[in-house]
């Protein structure tokens, strides 16, 4: 009973959402009309770097929270957890319901091209 209720009420993005071998992705970060930095997801890691046009004017914005250095390209196997929050919980019926509609894969790359363009908790806009 106890497990039911742990399960219940833990967090759906802790879901394995691995994308399918050979899926391939490109999102570029924007706040306006300004490309801050370019997403990718290619051979199953996932790649982000500040755009050109960031980096001139870096002195006026504070640089995305885990990724401090403006001319390192940043690797992981993970999606980081600034991007991950844009990914609503795949148990929530609403959005079980378009999964299901628009034929969506269960996945962080295809999640994050349906729901992943804007976040009530960021400015931010991720495009596809």
């Amino acid at each position: 009973m106890i497990k039911r209720l742990i399960d219940w009420f833990r967090k759906e993005n802790d879901v394995s959402l691995d994308a399918p071998i050979g899926a391939e992705a490109i999102f570029s970060l924007k706040l306006k009309d300004l490309t801050i930095g370019e997403l990718r997801f290619e051979e199953n890691v996932w790649h982000f770097k500040y755009s050109e046009e960031f980096k001139v004017k870096a002195d006026e914005f504070y640089t995305i929270t885990g990724f401090p250095d403006l001319d390192k390209d940043y690797t992981s196997s993970f999606l980081w957890p600034f991007f991950k929050v844009r990914i609503p919980g795949i148990k929530q019926p609403a959005i079980k319901e378009i999964l299901e509609k628009e034929d969506i894969s269960e996945d962080e790359v295809s999640l994050l091209k349906r729901f992943g363009l804007r976040s009530i908790a960021s400015p931010y806009i991720l495009e596809s």
